[in-house]
């Protein structure tokens, strides 16, 4: 049975009202125009006869926690609490290149022709969209930094725009400036912690997906 069959997903968060997994990169959160097995045909098989609901999105190729519910009113309570910037979400990213200890990066980003983002020229602001993150450097190997990368807000695709446009693209993240891609397509963005208030039973939640098992990734967190 594939890391992506139903019975291997793993689950790291379950009750009556949510159920946390940890995406493998390759997959689509939600059905695409591919027609490809997404992750939410999964956790419907997992959870016969719940309406499950999808109010967190990842991007294909990335892996990582990703939260799914069980029920109508908690998908409205989920949905609300993402919007608001009520749920803080922290990636783990492979960037080629030495980074600063930490820093912070502002951009303005826009869409072009197509789906790339890009970043937006000064005359555009007025309609562009203000994108932030914050990253703290775990790590450096030869040629990759580790990066602990926590974003405000969720434009599309931001984190890989923003990284890239520093000078730092994502490993195996072609779209966006990667010198190579991986073999399975996937690229070294981790979506690893999510901390939010339950919006059943009001406690904090903070919840982590463990980073991928690949040997860049092993040897990066053993520096």
């Amino acid at each position: 049975m594939s890391s992506t069959d139903a019975g291997a997903l793993p689950v790291l968060f379950r009750d009556a009202h949510l159920v946390v997994v940890n995406k493998p990169p390759g997959i689509s959160v939600q059905p695409d125009r591919t027609g490809d097995p997404c992750l939410l045909g999964q956790v419907q098989a997992m959870f016969p006869g719940a309406a499950v609901g999808s109010p967190h999105r990842l991007d294909r190729p990335v892996g990582g926690i990703t939260l799914f519910t069980l029920d109508a009113t908690t998908l409205r309570a989920m949905d609300t609490l993402f919007r608001d910037r009520q749920v803080a979400k922290t990636y783990l990213a492979i960037v080629e290149g030495h980074t600063p200890a930490q820093g912070s990066l502002e951009h303005n980003l826009k869409h072009p022709a197509g789906s790339r983002k890009a970043i937006a020229e000064a005359a555009t602001q007025g309609w562009a969209e203000s994108a932030t993150l914050q990253f703290t450097t775990r790590a450096k190997g030869d040629r990759y930094s580790l990066l602990e990368v926590v974003p405000q807000g969720g434009a599309f695709h931001q984190i890989r725009v923003q990284l890239a446009a520093s000078g730092h693209p994502i490993k195996g993240d072609v779209k966006y400036g990667a010198r190579r891609g991986e073999p399975d397509r996937s690229i070294a963005l981790h979506a690893w912690r999510l901390v939010f208030k339950h919006p059943g039973t009001g406690a904090l939640l903070a919840l982590e997906a463990p980073p991928p098992e690949s040997p860049i990734w092993r040897a990066l967190r053993g520096l």
